[in-house]
């Protein structure tokens, strides 16, 4: 069993826990005040005694980077996850391709994951994903554009989906 690094960043959203890997790969990612709300949701074989940390450095780094407005800065952080199938893993790698300001439909996302009509595994992909903001199933919508369920809260979602807004000429 490996040790879980984890720290506790300030952002606008909110209190956003991280749990790594010894290699700096998020495991688990969570607008919550502490590891123990994101511990559950790790795959068992990932799972490992936590160790707080005030920075993770490179991790930290980047999502220093994102809310300053480097929107592209979390892409490059690495990420592990584990679930028992081959569509979840892949919908999770398609997820990180998907662009800030450019949010999908679930229905968008099924088919960009190559199920088109799967978009309840495409839901079910953003339901189960732990590594919220690296793996950004925030940028997934309702068909009709609404904002549909966020497990950390419809005001998160909401801000994170502002943040990420592309700005436009006046």
């Amino acid at each position: 069993m490996t040790t879980i690094d984890s720290a506790v960043l300030a952002t606008p959203a909110g209190p956003l826990t991280i749990l790594t890997s010894a290699d700096g790969a998020v495991r688990a990612a969570g607008f919550t005040a502490g590891p123990d709300d994101l511990l559950p949701v790790i795959h068992p074989d990932l799972r490992g005694p936590v160790r707080m940390r005030a920075d993770l450095g490179p991790v930290t780094r980047a999502v220093r980077s994102y809310l300053d407005g480097d929107l592209t800065a979390i892409d490059a952080v690495p990420v592990e996850q584990r679930t028992g199938g081959e569509f979840m893993a892949h919908a999770w790698q398609v997820l990180r391709d998907v662009k800030p300001g450019e949010p999908v439909t679930y229905t968008g996302f099924a088919g960009l994951a190559g199920r088109p009509l799967a978009v309840r595994a495409a839901a079910a992909a953003c339901a189960r994903n732990a590594a919220a903001l690296f793996v950004p199933c925030h940028r997934v919508l309702r068909t009709d554009g609404t904002l549909g369920g966020y497990r950390w809260g419809l005001d998160v979602k909401k801000w994170l989906l502002g943040h990420e807004r592309p700005l436009t000429a006046s």
